[in-house]
């Protein structure tokens, strides 16, 4: 439209920064979510980029984020990065300590990094996709307060709880899988409540626990797992690995994202792989095995776009909506 707000890709980071040193960010932090947000808007995931500024810009002036938190990233042994995010953002902490983690992973093959004490961790892919753009094989997961009916409840007893997972291509392409435990994103639910279109049915459960269409019902109520029971032994297992093992706030206790003065508390498990150490050529492999399954049996290979997007962005710019612009524009502190 007319008057929309097209940004380079710069413009948009130095935007997104901007924004957030103005409701009480800290330089570095700023920088970090910044670009994490672009990123992900750059890459098609819009509920996940600059309309999911405003969720952290929110949070920052109401204080369940600590805008001057600074983490606090140890290693209790050479392949283990432990980070204390101190009520900060995720984003922070995991770009204080990529470079070490790379370096780690490459040294001993493998190597974790877990954080806890954040407020939620937004794209989850961007984690994978920035050590497969280093040529390491990732997989990440995150929680966040309740949102999601377990396997047997009505009730909330997990967040959507994504698991993400990445390996590089020969040619600069990653595969890239992202995907939540629940049978949408909660993004997809409030944005459905905004635009006032029904959801489609086996998506959400009322208060009452019984099924329903009705976004705002849903929100009141909880998600459903894909896949039935099987989702939901999934998102237990996100659980464990991004609350149980990083000694985050487990779904149950994590405070709500969106309203209130505390933080969720949350957790991201990062798990990076070195392949040169596993397998001989296997960016080479990989890709030949995508082709193989794209070209000849019709296989949507998930990520294979994510460079393709960008190089767009980077030649079209960014467009943003007017009323979204305005709206990440008019935030202040009070």
């Amino acid at each position: 439209m007319a008057d929309d707000v097209t940004l380079s890709p710069t413009e948009a980071i130095d935007f997104a920064r901007a924004a957030l040193a103005r409701v009480g960010m800290a330089e570095a932090a700023a920088t970090a979510l910044a670009r994490a947000t672009v990123d992900a808007e750059m890459a098609g995931r819009r509920t996940m980029g600059l309309q999911h500024l405003t969720d952290y810009m929110r949070g920052l002036v109401d204080g369940r984020i600590a805008g001057r938190a600074e983490p606090l990233i140890t290693s209790p042994v050479p392949a283990i990065m432990k980070c204390d995010a101190m009520g900060g953002v995720a984003q922070h902490g995991f770009s204080a300590a990529c470079e070490e983690l790379v370096s780690k992973a490459k040294t001993f093959g493998i190597a974790v990094f877990a954080s806890q004490n954040s407020y939620t961790a937004g794209e989850l892919g961007w984690y994978a996709a920035r050590l497969a753009e280093e040529g390491l094989v990732a997989l990440a997961a995150t929680n966040g307060p309740a949102l999601l009916a377990g396997s047997g409840s009505r009730q909330p007893v997990y967040c959507t709880n994504p698991l993400a997972f990445a390996a590089p291509l020969a040619d600069g392409r990653l595969l890239l899988v992202d995907q939540a435990s629940s049978a949408t994103a909660f993004v997809n639910i409030r944005a459905a409540a905004a635009r006032g279109e029904a959801l489609p049915e086996g998506w959400a459960l009322d208060q009452d626990g019984e099924p329903t269409t009705d976004p705002f019902a849903a929100m009141q109520g909880a998600l459903l797992a894909f896949g039935g029971a099987r989702g939901a032994n999934i998102a237990l297992m996100v659980e464990v690995l991004a609350a149980g093992l990083t000694g985050a706030n487990w779904s149950l206790d994590a405070p709500d994202f969106q309203a209130g003065e505390v933080t969720p508390g949350v957790g991201l498990f990062v798990l990076a792989l070195s392949p040169t150490l596993f397998a001989d050529d296997f960016p080479a492999r990989l890709s030949g095995q995508v082709q193989r399954l794209s070209g000849d049996y019709g296989v949507y290979i998930p990520g294979l776009e994510r460079l393709e997007r960008r190089r767009q962005a980077e030649s079209a710019g960014i467009v943003l909506p007017r009323q979204l612009f305005d709206s990440i524009s008019s935030f202040r502190r009070s």
